[in-house]
């Protein structure tokens, strides 16, 4: 980040929102993640909970899943949409601080957890869809399921197994 004051950077922050791109862009890409919630609603039911879309500041777009196992944890699973990077992530979040960075220390020789830092806001962030096709619905919405139902069910083993080595 630029070491200049905020009065400085104010030109900058108007000439992007002149346009309308931002907010338009920002608005339909809020939209997609709103749908690929809706579609993993009807598509999990029964299997997980999925709560309603959630915005970060203007970073992140997400929902969260839980089921029974995760629920009795203190965890949950996050399906994010970055959007600094445009692109989907899942993350597994921890109900406080604490439990966070319990299942960070128990689970950081996992292949998609960074055992040099736990993020800020979860124990991993790992990326699912790096190079979404946002004018293919149909094709977002499998491809992002298909990341999550591969990657959530080695998480969940490897939570598993890991509860049987206490």
């Amino acid at each position: 980040m630029s070491d200049k004051n905020i009065n400085d950077r104010i030109s900058a922050y108007k000439a992007a929102f002149a346009s309308g791109e931002i907010q338009q862009t920002h608005q339909r890409l809020v939209g997609i993640v709103q749908r690929l919630r809706t579609e993993f609603s009807k598509i999990y039911q029964g299997e997980f909970s999925v709560a309603s879309v959630m915005h970060g500041y203007i970073d992140f777009t997400y929902f969260y899943l839980q089921n029974d196992y995760l629920k009795n944890h203190k965890l949950k699973f996050a399906v994010v949409f970055n959007h600094q990077q445009a692109h989907f992530e899942l993350w597994l979040l921890g109900r406080t601080k604490e439990v966070q960075a319990h299942y960070w220390d128990k689970l950081k020789d996992a292949p998609w957890v960074d055992s040099e830092a736990m993020p800020d806001y979860s124990i991993f962030e790992v990326t699912i869809l790096a190079n979404p096709d946002f004018d293919n619905m149909m094709g977002l919405t499998e491809s992002v399921q298909h990341a999550f139902d591969a990657l959530s069910q080695e998480i969940v083993n490897t939570l598993k197994a890991h509860e049987s080595w206490s």
